[in-house]
């Protein structure tokens, strides 16, 4: 039998090679759609970034990302979402992320806004998160995807640990979280999007001041 095996293997070679892994190299091939997306992006900007661009970075076909994706910006924002799985894989967390609870509301929110600050201004994201903001507000359509799969889960995460506070009683009972998180995200959004002043730790800090000044037990 073993003669058998051994005359088979030489009389059809190819019959012995390993498969190739389409499903590896599709990954492969996403990946390096994913990067050159987000490297165009900070290099030349969001308006002269073309498919063709980066197909031609990525050294796959045109086709191939069309198989994909109808737009550049449906690209980008997978490409972004990526970045941001990377992000966490690095980090090591194996649970789904929360808002640190340490029992002092201010300071949790200070250090998540803080870091959210050097997430901002990290060229990694920076680019692509601005392109991504500019253009959800003239494409309907991506700009509903930017918000449900880029911005909710994070804003939940605040509605999260201001239900905590509320329920620590750190927060007035009847304050709606959702709304109350605004006093604090958006003035920051809106300052790093439209360059309106500069963005700091002290800026976001006293952002939370303000806010819990407001909702605090009365």
């Amino acid at each position: 039998m073993a003669t058998i095996r051994k005359s088979a293997r030489s009389t059809h070679p190819a019959a012995e090679r390993p498969h190739p892994d389409a499903t590896r190299r599709s990954q492969r091939s996403r990946q390096a759609i994913y990067d050159a997306a987000l490297a165009l992006v900070g290099e030349v900007g969001y308006p002269k970034t073309t498919i063709e661009g980066i197909a031609a970075r990525a050294g796959v076909g045109k086709q191939t990302i069309y198989r994909w994706w109808s737009s550049k910006a449906e690209v980008l924002l997978e490409a972004f979402l990526d970045l941001g799985e990377q992000a966490v894989e690095a980090q090591g967390q194996e649970e789904p992320y929360a808002i640190p609870d340490t029992g002092d509301i201010a300071a949790d929110l200070k250090a998540v806004l803080r870091a959210t600050v050097d997430q901002l201004y990290d060229p990694k994201f920076e680019a692509p998160s601005r392109a991504l903001a500019a253009e959800g507000l003239v494409n309907e359509q991506l700009g509903r995807e930017f918000v449900a799969k880029l911005l909710e889960p994070s804003l939940q995460l605040h509605v999260d640990r201001l239900r905590a506070a509320q329920a620590a009683g750190q927060v007035r009972p009847e304050i709606d979280p959702r709304i109350a998180l605004e006093l604090f995200v958006s003035p920051l959004a809106q300052r790093w999007l439209q360059h309106t002043a500069p963005v700091s730790y002290a800026y976001t800090d006293t952002l939370v001041d303000y806010a819990l000044h407001g909702l605090a037990p009365r």
